[in-house]
């Protein structure tokens, strides 16, 4: 019972990060909120498409609030949820352990886009 539990957790956590682009858009909401073009520059390489789908998803999720102001034009503003604020621990471990991999393995910090 136990490892069926542990293992239906593992699995809603990868449902809901299901992509790299997710985790660093909680990355990059963390500070505050943000507008749709401002996530599109933040988020280097990621496409109209995706961050759309992305946050349509996190909205679901619960991990981000979508604020529509009716004004012309449309401004809409994306922040986290206290759910997706949540993740700040998460995403902080994630950055801890990729430094930590790339001093390991100087080599890597190579290949890193700049």
């Amino acid at each position: 019972l136990h490892t069926a539990y542990r293992r239906q957790r593992q699995m809603c956590i990868r449902d809901r990060l299901s992509s790299k682009w997710k985790v660093l858009i909680i990355r990059d909401l963390l500070p505050g909120t943000k507008r749709f073009t401002q996530l599109k520059t933040s988020v280097a390489g990621i496409s109209q498409k995706m961050l759309t789908q992305s946050l349509r998803e996190m909205e679901h999720d619960g991990l981000v609030v979508r604020q529509i102001f009716p004004v012309v034009p449309l401004k809409v503003e994306y922040s986290l949820s206290k759910l997706g604020r949540s993740m700040e621990p998460v995403i902080n471990s994630m950055a801890e352990w990729g430094n930590f991999y790339l001093d390991q393995n100087p080599d890597k910090r190579k290949e890193l886009p700049k």
